[in-house]
């Protein structure tokens, strides 16, 4: 949508009045103070000056005092453009007159979910002024004239009084699916725990959002799988022709005193550039109204220009987008056409219902059309998921991957924004997609979910499975920490029909079981003695496993599984001597119970799961743990008093 039907369509001001001594009688100075809902300046945000006029956009952060101030610009017509993290982003436009300085004050919300008419307070030295902005999901031409915030005092249409009118604050609508930790199992009736791998991490990034604006995730928004996951470990790289390693750790639980934790880690061989097959890649952008805000439609389209780059001519790229109906933007096109496909991107506007369903459904056609033997063939889909338009309950949806993921397809989800996330469907959407999901806050987290040149999005195995068989002379009860909504049953270990999470080149697995030893003060319910068998039937006392790690998994065009099997001894380490790796998967684990105020949290608190956060990071901190850490102690939540769960 261009700037000029933006102008036809909101209220915008024509400065007029004295010349300004300082300023040339051909140009104009916009400038300003950026301050929040309280009115204290807000230093540091980035205010974005556009217009046709103006050979590339201008940028100014605010200084101490919130102010900025763009001199020597010619007459005519502008988009301002203020954006600051945890902030709406405010964006109006205003028309300069030949010699004035246009003097505002810009008030941010706090929330996303803010008002869709934002008030803005203009002063000047020579004229008094009304602006409109809007900072919420809605494009500038949907904001009616009527609805402009007028400065108190100032006339408004007509030379009537003016007064100031601000919308309500939109309902925050994100939806997660409840989460149940699970509870210890006993070794003995139930030696078998059988789960799909995990390697979506939007939980991780979702979790930091919220920590970041200052407020307590939900409970159901944290899955510790996916913290878990969100960072890297020095696992070791497969060896061979396996496409992952895998390792395992025991050692002392840091929460409950007595009981262990299991750590098996899987590592995917990472692939340079040049090592990934051809990719088939479809780009399915949500354009509808809800994507208009800065975080976004304008972060995806920077963030798969940035992916663009690492085309290669074997590789190719389509465009589909959806609103209330869905469209070809551009066919299959050769990567070494970048160029055209950043073109293609940089033009996408927002605007309309979601007809995901509709989009969806051409991605595919348009990705099986343009199929490669022996390529990763993907559809990449960009959205908040707020689907409102065809089908858009989650059960069908998930139905309708399920039938498109034959053809071979594979479908990675990343979510953006705030106050709409649906959450819950992309997970569900990535998950029955043979893919995986992200939550993408910022450039820097989709460059780290996309990998060097795109590798994170190859799969090199797929239907991957884990399978733990406890030794009960050994363990008296166990806990898988997480996954709770990726458990399997045990006879859907063998059964290759079955779907299981996928793995990409350079992802890693994290899995973490709680095991309580015989005699430990565990209890499980209740059931009454067997009458036809007895339950130390086969028991071998004399072997020295703790337990067993099976493997499954598929090539990524297979149709048959390959088992892999690994023997675990019983053989516990302190917690302090345990590998950093250990230390920090146990701190991010504790972290995520206590957040969801987990009845299995044990002694974790929030200062002793930041005090094992700092033991883990060593004398060389990764710079994402670094971060991680940082961000635990900016959490702030009520401590509520110890808990020591009986294992039930």
């Amino acid at each position: 949508m261009g700037l000029s039907r933006h102008l036809a369509l909101v209220p915008c001001l024509i400065l007029s009045g004295a010349a300004l001594p300082a300023q040339s009688p051909a140009t104009a100075v916009l400038s300003g103070t950026v301050v929040d809902a309280s009115g204290a300046p807000i230093a540091g945000a980035t205010v974005r000056l556009a217009s046709a006029m103006l050979p590339s956009d201008r940028l100014m952060t605010t200084d101490a005092k919130g102010a900025f101030r763009f001199p020597l610009l010619l007459a005519g017509a502008y988009t301002v453009q203020i954006i600051k993290e945890g902030f709406a982003a405010i964006r109006t436009q205003v028309v300069l007159g030949t010699g004035q300085e246009f003097r505002s004050s810009f008030r941010m919300a706090s929330e996303a979910a803010a008002a869709c008419v934002v008030e803005v307070v203009a002063t000047s030295a020579t004229v008094d002024a009304t602006m409109v902005t809007s900072s919420c999901a809605l494009t500038l031409d949907r904001v009616p004239s009527s609805r402009a915030c007028l400065a108190p005092g100032v006339s408004g249409p007509g030379g009537a009084p003016a007064s100031v009118r601000q919308a309500s604050a939109a309902p925050n609508t994100e939806a997660y699916h409840a989460i149940q930790d699970n509870a210890f199992r006993s070794a003995l009736r139930d030696p078998l725990s059988t789960f799909s791998i995990d390697v979506d991490t939007a939980s991780a990034s979702n979790v930091r959002r919220f920590i970041e604006q200052g407020q307590t995730p939900p409970a159901d928004a944290v899955r510790i799988e996916e913290l878990l996951n969100y960072f890297s470990y020095s696992y070791p790289e497969p060896d061979g022709k396996r496409p992952f390693s895998v390792s395992t750790e025991v050692f002392d639980c840091p929460w409950r005193p007595g009981h262990r934790l299991v750590r098996v880690g899987l590592q995917g061989r990472r692939l340079r550039l040049e090592q990934l097959p051809p990719r088939n890649l479809v780009f399915l952008i949500d354009v509808s109204g809800s994507m208009f805000e800065e975080n976004k439609l304008p972060l995806v389209k920077r963030g798969l220009i940035r992916l663009c780059e690492s085309l290669r001519p074997q590789d190719q790229v389509a465009l589909v987008v959806y609103a209330g109906n869905s469209g070809l933007v551009l066919d299959s096109t050769p990567g070494s056409e970048k160029a055209r496909i950043q073109e293609a991107l940089s033009r996408l506007e927002a605007g309309g219902s979601t007809h995901g369903s509709a989009g969806i459904q051409q991605a595919y056609e348009v990705a099986r059309k343009s199929f490669l033997k022996g390529a990763d063939n993907r559809v990449l889909l960009c959205t908040d998921g707020d689907f409102n338009v065809g089908t858009s309950d989650e059960g069908s949806l998930v139905r309708l991957i399920e039938e498109e993921r034959k053809s071979g397809v594979f479908l990675t989800c990343l979510g953006f924004g705030m106050g709409n996330l649906k959450d819950a469907t992309l997970e569900q959407l990535a998950d029955k997609g043979n893919g995986n999901y992200a939550y993408i806050d910022s450039l820097k987290e989709m460059e780290k979910v996309f990998g060097a040149g795109g590798a994170s999005l190859v799969t090199i195995a797929k239907d991957v499975k884990l399978q733990v068989e406890f030794n009960p002379a050994r363990v008296q009860t166990y806990r898988l920490i997480g996954y709770e909504n990726r458990l399997l049953a045990a006879e859907d270990f063998n059964d290759d029909a079955k779907d299981a999470g996928e793995m990409n080149a350079g992802h890693s697995v994290t899995a973490l079981y709680e095991v309580a030893p015989p005699g430990a003060d565990a209890e499980v319910p209740a059931v009454d003695p067997l009458k036809y068998q007895s339950g130390e039937r086969g028991l071998l006392k004399g072997s020295q496993d703790l337990l067993t790690v099976k493997v499954r998994y598929k090539k990524p065009d297979g149709f048959f599984s390959r088992k892999l099997e690994f023997p675990v001894p019983d053989a516990s380490r302190p917690y302090a001597s345990a590998s950093l790796d250990s230390q920090w998967a146990a701190s991010v684990a504790a972290f995520g119970m206590v957040i969801r105020q987990s009845p299995y949290r044990g002694t974790a608190t929030l200062e002793s799961t930041r005090a094992m956060a700092a033991q883990a990071l060593g004398a060389h901190p990764d710079a994402l743990r670094a971060e991680w850490t940082q961000l635990m102690e900016r959490l702030r939540m009520p401590e509520e008093s110890t808990v020591v769960a009986s294992s039930r």
